[in-house]
């Protein structure tokens, strides 16, 4: 007989508005541009604690089109995801680098990035959840399957179609998910 290997289960998260508080003008998010601007918010760290304590990776899937578009560089990205990863439990980064005009696979909410992590870390997208701040995160989740939560900020923007669960933070879509995963168990 084979040995049997179960696939990973994963929480893919966005990073502006999920780990770090995006920048909102006139009711719309918008990255951090440098470091110093960069503010981890409030209980992230310890619901990232707590979804690795449930036996899930934590997998970052972020769209930065400001690089495409030369308002940001792909380096200032590169430093705020080295400053997350000292402070915070998170297992990889995924990023788009591109603009909607570039048409590629990965921006979200086309699903390259999940669909591109399943396969490099071995995850169970249907065992898995996708955690998002903008219509983009719950389309990208639900197109490969993932369970969606979407954390509601009330921005100036188009809202998701049907995310399987509404938060106020990503410490209560964690407490969500706990209740939620006994489903697979």
């Amino acid at each position: 007989m084979g040995i049997h290997n179960p696939l990973i289960r994963a929480v893919f998260l966005d990073r502006d508005g999920v780990l770090n508080a995006a920048i909102t003008r006139e009711g719309r998010p918008y990255p951090p541009q440098n470091i110093r601007e960069l503010s981890i918010l409030p209980g992230v760290s310890e619901a990232l604690k707590k979804i690795k304590a449930m036996n899930f990776k934590t997998i970052v899937v972020t769209n930065q089109p400001d690089v495409a578009r030369k308002l940001i560089s792909q380096e200032v990205v590169e430093e705020i995801h080295r400053e997350l990863t000292k402070k915070l439990c998170i297992d990889a980064f995924y990023v788009c680098w591109h603009d909607d005009k570039d048409e590629c696979t990965c921006r979200k909410p086309r699903p390259g990035m999940l669909a591109q992590a399943a396969k490099d870390h071995g995850i169970d997208l249907c065992k898995s959840y996708m955690v998002g701040d903008r219509w983009r995160d719950v389309d990208a989740g639900a197109a490969v399957g993932c369970q969606t939560i979407f954390i509601d900020y009330g921005y100036q923007d188009q809202q998701p179609k049907k995310p399987d669960f509404i938060s106020k933070s990503l410490a209560e879509a964690v407490v969500w998910i706990e209740n939620d995963m006994e489903k697979y168990e």
